[in-house]
């Protein structure tokens, strides 16, 4: 089945679109929180969201005993950006509706405000790999390139943004190559501020936050690679959070259309 049909078989079960505005609501649930108020056993909820995974509505995360269930907006903004304009006006608006909502509402909450993100892409998880870590690949998708020999506790120097941004606490945490990728983000100084165009108060008040992490999860899957983008330990009310939930599917997206077109274009 193709992946759109998925997409549209998950939507059109009003359970399932359920759980979705739940997630939207409440992101990083647990199974026992999404199926409390719902009238229906704990093994056909699962199953529910078994068939929004596979349309990879969304992405389920663990963490130690736990599994999170995070709301993914790729495949609605692919669909929406793809069909949109084919559909009759009624249908595009509530297409269009649900890619806002996807969009606009801020996927955190006080427990869990993780920033989850999951796309599948036709390449090997050593293409992928090289794809995140070598400098040749990230300046052309990102405008970024890394100067590490990425092992764990290595140094980390964030060069194409302003002058070079090296900082003591800018380390690799995980290395796996082809399975896992994990590090710490950048500083913020005013040399980057002024590169990318950020003013001096959210400078500031990013700068005041406690250093974010993001981690890179490469896996095998029928031909594709399911790679998840997790960045974690934001602030409370913090500043980067929605800066980063709009940059990192944008990202994203240009990685994944340079390892499948070999262009940008």
């Amino acid at each position: 089945m193709d992946m759109d049909d998925e997409v549209f078989k998950a939507l059109a079960d009003p359970v399932r679109r359920r759980l979705l505005d739940r997630l939207n609501d409440h992101n990083g649930q647990r199974l026992t929180e999404l199926c409390d108020g719902l009238d229906m056993a704990r093994q056909s909820v699962s199953k529910h969201l078994a068939v929004l995974e596979a349309a990879r509505l969304v992405t389920a995360v663990r963490r130690g005993r736990e599994k999170l269930h995070y709301l993914n907006a790729e495949p609605v903004n692919a669909i929406a950006d793809r069909w949109m304009s084919r559909y009759d006006r009624d249908r595009a608006r509530a297409l269009a509706d649900l890619k806002s909502a996807l969009e606009d509402t801020p996927m955190t909450t006080q427990d869990s405000p993780d920033f989850v993100y999951t796309t599948y892409i036709r390449t090997t998880p050593e293409r992928l790999w090289e794809a995140l870590t070598d400098p040749v690949f990230t300046r052309r998708y990102w405008g970024v390139g890394f100067d590490t020999d990425w092992k764990p506790g290595s140094p980390m120097t964030w060069n194409g943004e302003g002058p070079a941004n090296a900082h003591p606490d800018q380390v690799v945490l995980e290395s796996e190559p082809g399975r896992r990728l994990a590090y710490t983000w950048h500083t913020f100084t005013p040399g980057w501020a002024e590169a990318v165009g950020v003013d001096e108060p959210t400078r500031a008040a990013l700068a005041a936050e406690p250093r974010s992490r993001v981690a890179f999860d490469l896996e095998p899957h029928d031909g594709r690679v399911k790679l998840t983008v997790t960045h974690t330990a934001f602030a409370p009310d913090s500043t980067l959070r929605p800066m980063i939930s709009e940059g990192w599917p944008a990202i994203v997206a240009d990685l994944k259309t340079l390892l499948e077109t070999g262009d940008l274009a």
